[in-house]
């Protein structure tokens, strides 16, 4: 299991251990957090092409889907 701090989830960088349409590389470009502390919203962008993507953050914490940095 990946651990991750939620506060600490921008600009963190993944590597997807299935490529997803071509893409391996993705850096988390936007979080938000609602009223309570919570992350609401997660934003995923494909180094390569620029393809963003909204994610449920706690995906990242899977190693059979994810790979903390690029690799």
């Amino acid at each position: 299991m990946n651990k991750i701090n939620p506060k600490k989830l921008f600009n963190s960088k993944w590597t997807a251990v299935e490529p997803k349409d071509k893409q391996k590389h993705f850096i988390v470009t936007k979080v938000k957090f609602d009223e309570n502390g919570e992350v609401s919203l997660c934003l995923i962008e494909a180094a390569l092409t620029r393809k963003e993507s909204i994610i449920d953050w706690r995906e990242l914490t899977q190693p059979q889907i994810w790979r903390q940095g690029w690799m």
